[in-house]
Formats: C-alpha cells, structure tokens, sequence
C-alpha cells in the first residue's frame, strides 16, 4: 500500500516545491481522501494555505451534460481568479468511473476547451503538477485487483524505494546524457508497424521531465516544427482522454498537417477533437518515454506514455518552453509502442531499437 505521507511529502517538497506563505490548490475526488488530507498537513506543515477542492461521483457527467450552450463557450470568473492567483496547482486524477463522460457528446466537451484556453494560459504560468490515486476503478482498467494496482503505483512513483527523491534526481541525470544526444538533431524518424513518420526538431529545446510536472514521469520531450511531419504513424496504445476508449488511431501527415485520420474504436472522438481548432491537426510535441519501472499500459496516459521504451506524439497545443508555437485548446498524447519491433534515429543514427536506448 502506499503511505500518504511519504506520497504527500514528495509532492510537496520534490515536485511543487512548496513554501511558506503561498496557496496551493489541490483537485481530486473524495476517493483520494487519503492523500487528500496527509497533503494538508504536509502544506500547513510548511506554512502555506491549502484549498482542497474534492468533486463527488457523478459531478463531471452532471455538469458536461446540463451546461448550457452559452456555458459550454464561457466559463466561470472565479476560475480565472483562482487559477491566475494560485501559486501552485495539484490534481490528483482517482476516478470512481474511468468512462464517466462516455456518454457526453464529444463536441461539447472540445467547444468548452476551447473557451476555457485563458483558465488553462493562466494556471500553466504558475507551478502545477498531475499524479494518480490507486482506485478500484483505476485498477479495473488496467486488468488488476485493487492491491496489485497499488502496487504498480508505488513503483512508478518510486515510492517502494528508500529514497524516491534520489532515484528521480538519478533519472533525471540518466534522461540529461539522452538530452545531450538530442540536442544538436535536425530530423527525427519513428519507424513501426505501420509507422513511418519523418519530422523536424531543429532548433528545438528538449525538455528533461524528471517528476516535478507529472508524477510519475520519465520522458524528455519537445515541440517538433509545426510544418515538419510526413508519413504515417500508427498508436497501438489505446487513450481514454475523455472517457471513451480510443484506440487502432492511424494519422496520416502532409507539409505538418493531419490529412487522414481514423481510429479502429473511438472515431467519433478522434474527429470532433481534430474539429476543434485548427491547431488540432498539428504536433506540438514528440516524447520519449524513459520510466522502466512502468512496464505495461493501463489507460491512463499519465502513466502510458511514460513507458520505456515507446514514444508519443501529442496533437494540439504546444509547450512554449521547448520553442513550439502550436496553440489549440487540444493537447492530446498518443502512444506508440516500439518495444517489439520499432526504432528511432535522429539524423540517420539510431537511438532506440526495439524499446532499448542504444
């Protein structure tokens, strides 16, 4: 089982870096009541001010379900309040349904993103960070009893080890020398089943995510040029971004632009998300998973596109950190696993073969 001290400690002090006097915003569902309340004492511990803000079953399915147009293309002024007056942000995902919002139309959710784009602008200018709470619904989805999944959990975070801060300070050192390998690179290529994709990176930062945006992480990532894709790439890895599996997705690329797109399950997701902006058919990053101790997918992208050995591509928004200018209210994570017979090379010299870094 995982201790809520410790995970609360490590997101305090490793991942948000919390101080005295600030306000920190926590977000999760009453399942992560656990966590929830070791996190306020952690943050009341250092002197600051936590606000918890705990949603119940059934919530998001009410709300996406009942707003109103006008609702669906505004949003809420206090949430720009808070998110522009925060110091730090925490959400926890603890699902008591993973397909919640399955029965929402998917264009209603990809009109109120859009709309949302000043809330999401704000609170990225701040210090945030996503994790995940073992829950029964969690371990459902990815085919565990409810202790295995916890288990699972702990050993992504690196809770299971006496010193979970050394050994993602020791991951970072490891993802830096592939960094190093990365940075002088123009052309990346992404070759698989049914995957041969070409892109540009020239220019670009890499970015070393070493655990303090996403717990769990392990990925260095960056924003390819927006007009540089070409080819084909297939994502075997199936994603439930909005409730809904989506999974057998093929996207075909031209001059940087989705110019053919179909999913084996899940179409209707994957087209009303490519209608959402004109961004949303192009890439604004490319990552490459580094976490080993993640060995399997389990449906959630927070932890799938961590794996070692695979690399995502994520529709939409860019991060402007890594010199992408792509802007949509999309930022969706796709998943290709290389580890049984996939490779990339970065100006023609290889750096993963068959999910092992060479």
């Amino acid at each position: 089982m995982i201790d809520p001290a410790a995970f609360a400690a490590l997101l305090c002090d490793y991942c948000l870096e919390v101080q005295a006097g600030q306000q920190v915003v926590v977000r999760s569902t009453s399942l992560a009541a656990p966590l929830l309340l070791a996190l306020q004492r952690a943050v009341l511990e250092r002197e600051a001010w936590p606000h918890l803000r705990v949603s119940l079953p059934g919530q998001e399915e009410a709300f996406w379900s009942s707003a109103s147009p006008a609702m669906l293309d505004s949003f809420a002024p206090l949430d720009l309040v808070e998110a522009s007056q925060t110091d730090a942000s925490l959400s926890i995902q603890a699902p008591f349904n993973t397909r919640e919002l399955a029965g929402v139309d998917p264009a209603r959710l990809s009109r109120a993103a859009l709309a949302r784009s000043p809330i999401r602008a704000a609170a990225m200018e701040r210090r945030w960070c996503v994790s995940l709470w073992p829950t029964a619904a969690g371990a459902q989805q990815a085919g565990m009893s409810t202790t295995d999944f916890s288990g699972f959990v702990a050993r992504a975070l690196f809770l299971d080890r006496p010193d979970p801060v050394s050994s993602w300070t020791d991951l970072a050192a490891l993802q830096a020398q592939l960094i190093r390998r990365l940075a002088g690179a123009s052309e990346l290529r992404i070759e698989g089943e049914g995957t041969d994709l070409r892109l540009s990176v020239a220019g670009r930062e890499w970015i070393n995510s070493d655990g303090r945006r996403n717990m769990p992480s392990g990925e260095v990532f960056t924003g390819p040029l927006e007009s540089s894709a070409e080819g084909v790439v297939r994502f075997d890895v199936p994603s439930s971004p909005r409730g809904v599996e989506v999974s057998g997705i093929t996207l075909e690329f031209r001059e940087g632009v989705v110019v053919s797109a179909r999913a084996d399950r899940g179409d209707e997701v994957l087209q009303a998300t490519l209608a959402t902006d004109p961004g949303a058919r192009r890439l604004g990053e490319i990552g490459i998973g580094t976490n080993f101790g993640i060995d399997r997918a389990i449906g959630t992208i927070l932890f799938d596109e961590k794996i070692g050995g695979t690399v995502h591509l994520a529709l939409g928004r860019s991060y402007p950190e890594t010199g992408g200018t792509n802007e949509s209210a999309v930022h969706w994570d796709m998943i290709c696993d290389l580890r049984r017979a996939g490779r990339i090379t970065a100006d023609g010299e290889p750096i993963l073969v068959d999910g092992a870094f060479t």
